[in-house]
Formats: C-alpha cells, structure tokens, sequence
C-alpha cells in the first residue's frame, strides 16, 4: 500500500466535505455525485493524473464519501485520497452499469441526488443509460455547489499559487532571454517550459504565445515560425503546482521597440493600476471592469472593448482554464477576502496581467515581475 502523500491536512478535506453535506441538508438531498474532476479532488484529495477514465465521489448527506474509480488507480487512491471507501471497476466491465450498481448500494434505489451533470465527464449517453438503470433515482443538477465553494481559497491554497507564480515569473525570465531573432517559437516555448519545471511548475505549459500578426489575436499557440526584428510576442506563462494556477502577461519587442510603444504599454499600465487600486473586499466587480473599459476606449487604445477583464483561478485540471466567475459590464458579484483572479488589458497586440489574492484590506500580487514593456 502507498504511503499516505496528501495534498492539504485531512481536517481541510473533511470541513469541504462537511460544507457540502450542509448544503444537502438544507436543500433535502440525500447526496452529491461529484463527476467534474476538480470537484472530487477538493472534496477527497484523490487525484490521478488518468483523470479523464469515468470516476466520480458520491458524498451522501451524512457520512463518509465512497470514490468510484478505474482499478488501476488504487495506488492514487491509497496515496492521495483521505477517505477508506471505495468502488472499483476494470477494463472488461461495463462501467456505467457498474456504477448504477455502487450507487444503488450506498444511496438505496429511491434516493434524491445531486450531480454536477454539466461536467465534461457526463455525456448525454452516459446519464440517459444511468437514469435507466436507476429508475428510482430522483436526479437534480448541483453543478454550482462546490464551484461557488471553491472560488474563496484557503490559505494553504494561496500558498500553492504563490509558488505558481514564482515559477510564472521564471518563464516569463525565459521569455524575453529567448526571444531572438532568428529563433522559432518553438525554441522559446521549449526555454520557457524548461525554466518553469525547474522552478516548480507541475505542468510546462507555456501559455498563450503568439509573434508576428498572430499577437494582434488572443489564444495563440507556439509554432514554426521564424522570430524577425521587431517582433511583438504576446505571451502569457501559465504554470501551476499541484495544479493550482498563477499566470500573467507582459509584452515583449525583438530587438527594437518605438517611443509609440513605450507610450502604449505605460497607457496600459496605468489603466490596470487604477483599476487595481479600486478593488477590495465588498466592492463591484463591475467598478475595475468599467475603469478598464473607460480607460482603453477613452484613451483611443481599441475601438470596441468585448472581452472579461478578468476571472477567478485556482485548482482546475485540462480542459478547464478558468473558474466560473469573471468580471464584466453585467457581473452581479463583489469582491470577496480569499478570491483569486487573473486581470488583464489587451490592446495594440500588447498585454498586461497579474494574478491576485483579494485580502482584507484590498489585493495581493501572485505575481511580481516588472511591469513594463521589454525589449529583448
């Protein structure tokens, strides 16, 4: 058996528990079938990088969750996951069938359940064969029970993304030393993923990168292409550890920038600084977004303004890229003590983010690099 390797204390994953199972209560549920990956390793710690094969927890109203995984996985069970009960399945079985059977026998066959039914892992075909098999089941979608609950981190999640962004720092290090002409993407990708493993990141990435007219377009990718003098490369280094995010975004030249640049990118900062400055705990999150706004239309930078200005990270596994909350001209939420987000502005093929912390009395930097225009 694998010794014992959690992620947090027990006593953080039985509170998270304890939280749900109020809610349940409260809302007359019998249990939570916890399908989104994220979600059954906040609740359980059980994490695998197999992550995709069906799994899920069942967390009743009142005792110990029961995990449902691919039998291959009780290594990560044993050395990740806090709680004993489980149900496996292996590769000659029908697995829905099987997990019809397991929640029959924890729940009982009338049972009122929870299940986060908008996750990636439940296909129209797989919940129409389990609501067939229990008939009995009384099913509602509680996608947003544990997504609102992990929008406030504690602080030993904090302290994860701190280290995320300290190894953000490190790729964006390897960004502009890398970023010569005559050198392909591909060679900057490969010295930014080096140097962000090397300072903590479980995963290389490297985020979003972009040279040429493809920095004028958000969500580029690393390619062939040949670097040229002058050059802008949009880059975003997105590092994580034990898979809680820190990221953000400076712009680079290749080996020449115009005073019109510099003018641009302290525009940019300026906005963001102000916008930063208005965030604390209770606020709107529609005040920064409107400064952002104001500031790059008024300021002539972009003649319409379309996209967040920024939304919450933290724990969150592939495909996922960002929690379910951002700010735009029609969020309905404030500011609270323990929210982590990316914030970013983008015009000209220029852009400025960080990643923040909101404490009690405003915000924490994640990230700390120069902010500035860098030439390399």
């Amino acid at each position: 058996m694998a010794q014992p390797n959690y992620w947090f204390a027990p006593t953080e994953y039985h509170a998270r528990v304890a939280r749900v199972q109020a809610e349940l209560r409260a809302k007359g549920l019998d249990a939570l079938i916890a399908f989104q990956p994220e979600s059954v390793t906040y609740l359980t710690g059980f994490f695998t990088r197999a992550y995709s094969s069906f799994q899920f927890a069942i967390i009743p109203a009142n005792g110990a969750p029961t995990m449902f995984c691919r039998d291959v996985e009780e290594y990560y069970l044993d050395s990740t996951c806090v709680y004993p009960d489980r149900a496996l399945w292996n590769d000659s079985q029908d697995t829905t069938a099987v997990a019809a059977d397991i929640i029959r026998a924890r729940l009982g066959a009338t049972a009122r359940v929870g299940a986060e039914l908008g996750s990636w892992t439940v296909s129209v075909a797989r919940y129409e064969k389990l609501t067939s098999l229990l008939p009995g089941i009384v099913w509602t979608n509680e996608q947003s029970l544990v997504e609102r609950m992990r929008l406030i981190k504690t602080p030993a999640e904090i302290a994860y993304q701190r280290r995320a962004g300290t190894a953000s720092e490190a790729g964006m290090q390897a960004a502009i030393d890398s970023a010569k002409a005559g050198a392909t993407e591909r060679d900057m990708a490969a010295a930014i993923c080096d140097a962000m493993i090397r300072a903590g990141s479980d995963l290389a990435g490297p985020g979003v990168m972009a040279s040429g007219e493809r920095a004028y377009h958000l969500h580029g990718y690393y390619t062939d292409r040949v670097l040229e003098h002058g050059d802008i490369i949009q880059i975003e280094t997105t590092p994580n550890v034990r898979h809680y995010h820190a990221r953000f975004m400076r712009p680079i030249r290749v080996g020449h920038a115009s005073d019109e640049d510099f003018r641009i990118v302290e525009q940019l900062t300026a906005i963001q600084d102000a916008a930063l400055a208005s965030i604390k705990p209770g606020v709107a999150a529609t005040v920064p977004d409107h400064i952002y706004r104001d500031g790059v239309l008024s300021a002539g930078l972009r003649d319409t303004y379309t996209n967040k200005t920024m939304y919450s990270v933290g724990f969150m596994l592939l495909p996922v890229s960002g929690e379910n909350l951002e700010a735009s001209p029609v969020a309905d939420w404030s500011f609270a003590v323990g929210m982590t987000l990316h914030t970013y502005v983008l015009a000209k093929g220029f852009g400025m983010s960080e990643t923040i912390a909101i404490t009690p009395g405003g915000y924490e930097r994640l990230t700390n690099f120069p902010r500035k225009l860098f030439v390399s």
